[in-house]
């Protein structure tokens, strides 16, 4: 078979599939034209990860059927997709970091093997990289490649696997923008080629107008739309993934230069759990109506930065001032400063599992009036301001009562937002603010953002997602090996420029 006609088309027609009284599934039909990249768009629980797990064997479907080039075929495990070509590089690398790249791609190929012949093993694996548009280095442990070289080796065991239809779920979300750029450059040039056919879970509408050709939209289990990237835009895309005739609006950007600096951190260092160092040195600063967005791969010491701020890890040296005052983090002097956090995890770091919504909603003030009238806690004043946050930012929940520890993390995240940016402040520090939020709550987030930086607020916005800070964002810096390492204007941000400091490279 020639490489022109190895690509797979593939359709998943009228699948369904409950769970108990959720349906997860109701008649979602898709198809994938062979030589194409094709984009799955949805929030979050619209069916995306269902479907792709029906497809992959993980569940079997209610109802529906799979047909791969044309014919019907039964998939009833992993097993049975990787035989019919089928593969699928998950969001979280899969390859044992201690083996190279060599040991994890022929395992993968021969996990029954009693007895490899290692010399014949590399010869084969040498002639399948030289038909191949990219490499990687098979004699380095995994764990000793950077981010983008494990992708790469992800998509290299599915394709030495035989996969001629390649699905990726949320590719780049661990990649810095070259290395996304690079991958899924390669991957449309391989479908263009007939190599393979590409299917791509994703939220990031500039990688799919950029990279895709067609996209199809799921939103609550259901399809509800589709067709070619061109012929439909954001806007359109957006629309069918929120169900809503109206999609917020950015907040208008004040024009108004910064005010007073109100948060200045000093040579700040901090250990991480393992006593290595995760912060040497950081140094920023951030001025009233201003918000400054931290760049960086995950674990570069952005997290420990946000726990030094929010009181959550001590500081082994350096100094943290605000409104000039010297800062440590406790209750008090967040009172005093009018300082807000919203930490990663906020179940873990930003609330009691076991304590209600409203009285988590409650924490920050509930020792305050009107709150409070004396030593007195009053449980009705927090019933009703609960009230009305859950209302403004669409909690869903039983009732204010229910322990916030039953409800989703998105709901989580909701409660613990409108606690914090449900009052003015002063200094705003946000860690992924809208991760595990669907496309509306993540507009009107990001519009509340931009609203208290008007009024005036000093915002450090810590986030994985680049095209969230180019957004927002003022001014950038970019943190790598615990230390900030580049700065430059959001206005003026060069995305590669960014990237390369990202990974170390520059």
């Amino acid at each position: 078979m020639t490489d022109a006609l190895r690509a797979s088309s593939l359709e998943a027609i009228g699948m369904e599939k409950r769970f108990g009284a959720l349906a997860a599934l109701d008649n979602v039909s898709m198809r994938v034209e062979a030589g194409s990249v094709h984009a799955l768009l949805g929030e979050n629980g619209a069916g995306k990860s269902t479907l792709v797990k029906c497809v992959m064997g993980y569940y079997r479907p209610d109802s529906g059927a799979v047909v791969l080039d044309g014919h019907e075929i039964t998939i009833r495990s992993p097993r049975d997709a990787h035989l019919h070509g089928i593969g699928m590089v998950y969001q979280h690398f899969t390859l044992v970091p201690s083996m190279t790249v060599l040991e994890n791609l022929v395992l993968a190929r021969a996990p029954g093997a009693g007895r490899i012949d290692w010399s014949a093993e590399r010869a084969r694996l040498d002639a399948f990289l030289r038909t191949m548009p990219f490499t990687v280095r098979l004699t380095t442990p995994v764990a000793a490649l950077a981010a983008g070289e494990r992708q790469k080796a992800e998509i290299l065991k599915q394709l030495y696997l035989d996969a001629r239809f390649l699905i990726l779920d949320e590719p780049t979300s661990v990649l810095t923008p070259q290395e996304a750029d690079e991958m899924l450059a390669m991957l449309r040039g391989m479908a263009r080629s007939g190599r393979i056919s590409v299917l791509i879970i994703t939220h990031k509408f500039r990688e799919v107008l950029a990279f895709a050709d067609a996209v199809t939209v799921l939103r609550r289990g259901r399809l509800a739309g589709g067709g070619a990237v061109g012929a439909l835009g954001v806007e359109a895309m957006a629309r069918l993934m929120v169900g809503e005739d109206r999609i917020a609006e950015a907040a208008p950007r004040a024009a108004r230069a910064p005010g007073a600096h109100l948060v200045t951190v000093e040579a700040l260092e901090a250990v991480d759990d393992s006593g290595a160092a995760a912060l040497r040195g950081v140094s920023l600063a951030v001025r009233a109506g201003e918000i400054v967005g931290i760049a960086g791969v995950s674990g570069n010491g952005q997290s420990e930065l946000v726990e030094v701020l929010a009181g959550q890890r001590r500081a082994r040296a350096g100094a943290v001032r605000i409104h000039g005052a010297p800062y440590h983090a406790t209750r008090r002097e967040m009172l005093a400063h009018r300082l807000a956090v919203l930490p990663e995890e906020p179940l873990r770091n930003a609330a009691v599992a076991t304590m209600s919504v409203a009285a988590n909603m409650a924490l920050r003030r509930f020792d305050q009036p009107p709150m409070a009238r004396g030593k007195f806690l009053s449980a009705g004043r927090m019933r009703t301001e609960a009230e009305a946050l859950i209302a403004r930012y669409r909690v869903k929940t039983p009732s204010p009562d229910a322990p916030i520890g039953t409800l989703s993390g998105g709901n989580v995240q909701r409660a613990v937002l409108g606690r914090e940016l449900g009052r003015e402040a002063d200094v705003l520090i946000a860690a992924n603010p809208v991760f595990g939020l669907d496309f509306a709550a993540v507009a009107d987030i990001h519009a509340q953002i931009i609203a208290a930086r008007n009024r005036g607020t000093a915002v450090l916005l810590v986030s994985e997602d680049l095209d969230e800070l180019l957004e927002l964002a003022d001014r950038i810096l970019v943190m790598a090996g615990g230390r900030v390492v580049y700065e430059t204007d959001a206005a003026a941000a060069d995305r590669m420029l960014i990237g390369q400091h990202m990974a170390g490279h520059a």
